[in-house]
């Protein structure tokens, strides 16, 4: 618990002996709200956290609005409540996490779903363990193939079987996008940094980062477009690539080409900028571990290496002047001097930047794109009677992304803009007290589905910074 958190807590508890507050969130029946919690039954959750339920009480009994302590009661868990398969088998644990109402595992999104839990791990064994075999299991996947982006429990085929790329009985989609690959180094690297413990990063481990660094190498198509090709029988042009699967062309200068996006939607041109970035931190990320486990230094420093290329590549290609922001990334660009300007809701994103790591909250070039992917400006910005926010193509124009909203918060940097985006996401829920992939912008009651968990679980995690960061606002009755 940190500092800030600590004096959250005790301005709470003395806001509620003077009677301040509403009334207590125990006492939800008594207000004859029509929200009710969402959890599951206790033996029907997939895993059961002491730790989980005891940061569950302690933040719900300090936020004095009892509509949003209730979200929050209801979207922390959710992961854990719903998505997780683990087991133990000699010693052996394996983690297998879906993303909701899909039963697969994405790289990308079991990571982030976990990722609020991860300052828990140092005291909870349980929990811990949980992580371990997350991390198992994306090595396992990662050595199937390093361009698949999502994962079946078993070898049981998939309904994507028929697309034109080299699909296998353990992939539900192959779909080469570069987050896939950071994500789990950014859980291995902060499972260490959380805990101290080096046993896990083995060979097989080691074996997975090689081919990680092979991959992105491979993707910077520096003498040929590679090994990767996919295209799909679709109606809907996001889901498949040009150029008979490989993708548009680009110039090589350094970066990486991603096919999709984080959205599983395809690039429009391959240097998919907050990939890129993301790349960069990951790799940087990658050094240092290897280091610490006594790897190949050759390794480490062919990783920092990697990284400078790719951040001189951005540099150069990628930070351009809008008339109206001043200097700012583009979200796309070829080499060749082809630019997309815009911002999707789904991490890595260009507002995402500060969250993940990839910049500083005051960096000029990202307050400048910060204003850009907030407005009008960004052609997948919609404003409405219900709210506004970023949404992007895979559900199409006029729907808002509650995770554009949650990430709008967890990286503004004054009180008022934190507290907006708190009640919008109250305003949006539609009575169901979770979060959704998308709603209308003028009607939160007509959204895209109803069980998706890494946006309740980022939800939850944007409560708990907020505690952190701003206190006082959660301390207001009615956001």
């Amino acid at each position: 618990m940190t500092l800030s958190r600590r004096k959250f807590l005790k301005t709470a508890a003395a806001t509620s002996a003077l009677g301040l507050w509403q009334t207590p969130f125990n006492s939800l029946q008594a207000l004859h709200l029509k929200y009710i919690s969402g959890r599951p039954p206790v033996h029907m959750r997939r895993f059961t956290s002491q730790s989980v339920e005891a940061l569950i009480r302690e933040t719900c009994a300090s936020i004095a609005d009892s509509e949003l302590a209730l979200m929050f009661e209801n979207c922390y868990p959710n992961t854990l409540d719903t998505t997780v398969d683990h087991i133990v088998d000699h010693g052996n644990a394996d983690t297998f996490i879906i993303t909701g109402d899909i039963d697969a595992m994405w790289l990308r999104d079991s990571t982030a779903q976990i990722w609020p839990y991860l300052s828990l791990i140092e005291e909870d064994h349980g929990l811990r363990i949980l992580v371990e075999g997350l991390i198992r299991r994306q090595i396992k996947c990662i050595l199937i193939d390093p361009y698949a982006n999502a994962f079946n429990k078993d070898e049981t085929g998939s309904q994507w079987d028929t697309d034109m790329t080299e699909m296998q009985p353990a992939l539900h989609e192959r779909k080469w996008e570069i987050d896939s690959l950071c994500y789990p180094i950014r859980l291995a690297y902060q499972y260490w940094k959380s805990t101290g413990d080096l046993s896990i990063f083995d060979s097989t481990w080691k074996q997975a980062m090689r081919l990680i660094v092979a991959t992105f190498r491979e993707q910077q198509r520096k003498t040929d477009i590679g090994p990767y090709s996919f295209m799909r029988k679709t109606n809907k042009q996001e889901d498949t690539l040009p150029l008979w699967g490989s993708g548009n062309p680009v110039k090589p200068v350094g970066m990486i080409c991603s096919m999709f996006r984080p959205s599983d939607d395809a690039t429009m041109l391959p240097f998919l900028i907050p990939s890129n970035l993301f790349a960069v931190k990951s790799l940087h990320q990658l050094s240092v571990l290897w280091e610490k486990i006594g790897g190949d230094r050759a390794f480490a420093s062919e990783c920092r290496s990697l990284a400078d290329e790719v951040l001189y590549a951005i540099q150069t290609h990628a930070i351009v002047e809008h008339p109206e922001c001043g200097l700012m990334y583009a979200y796309e660009v070829d080499g060749f001097g082809g630019r997309i300007l815009m911002d999707d809701a789904n991490i890595p994103s260009l507002l995402s930047l500060p969250y993940l790591g990839l910049c500083r909250r005051d960096d000029e070039i990202y307050q400048n794109t910060r204003r850009f992917v907030l407005s009008e400006h960004n052609p997948y910005f919609f404003k409405g009677s219900a709210g506004e926010g970023i949404g992007g193509p895979h559900v199409g124009l006029d729907y808002i992304w509650p995770m554009s909203i949650i990430m709008r918060g967890l990286t503004a940097d004054n009180a008022d803009e934190v507290r907006q985006c708190l009640s919008a996401l109250k305003k949006t829920h539609a009575g169901t007290g979770f979060m959704h992939e998308s709603f209308h912008k003028n009607d939160a009651t007509i959204y895209t589905r109803k069980w998706f968990a890494w946006a309740n679980t980022l939800f939850g995690e944007f409560i708990l910074d907020v505690a952190d960061r701003f206190p006082e606002i959660l301390c207001i009755a009615s956001i």
